[in-house]
């Protein structure tokens, strides 16, 4: 064999896996990465259900604080299957029911608070109607 056909030979081959380098990493670069657990958005979400239950959710806004507890539920399911991108959606819908559930709470507390000081109000007028007109 001559030497030039012995370099030639070796140059296919070296092009040959430069060329499939190139391609596997192409197709490397190509594959979106795996999605990082959600592990934080899980912590605020559990966070915001338990602001909501603080606040009251549980008795002032009942159907949005079980949305959120089911679906933290479910959060927690795909969590456990590696599905990761189903577990932030379903935590990030979870903390949004959670945070509406508290603030429903915290406005129904406000409502019968003012409406507490308004019937103190009517009686108080009313005992002052009285001793006025004695």
């Amino acid at each position: 064999m001559k030497k030039t056909d012995c370099f030639k030979s070796y140059q296919l081959r070296t092009i040959g896996a430069a060329v499939a380098t190139a391609l596997f990493m192409s197709a490397c670069a190509s594959t979106p990465p795996a999605s990082p657990a959600p592990t934080e958005q899980m912590a605020v979400s559990r966070a915001a259900l338990n602001n909501a239950s603080s606040a009251g959710g549980n008795e002032f806004a009942p159907l949005q604080f079980k949305s959120a507890m089911d679906k933290m539920e479910w959060a927690e399911r795909a969590m456990g299957e590696k599905n990761y991108a189903r577990a932030r959606v379903l935590a990030e819908e979870a903390q949004v029911d959670a945070e509406l559930a508290a603030a429903a709470a915290r406005t129904a507390k406000a409502q019968k608070s003012a409406d507490a000081v308004q019937e103190g109000n009517r009686v108080l007028q009313k005992e002052l109607d009285r001793t006025i007109t004695k």
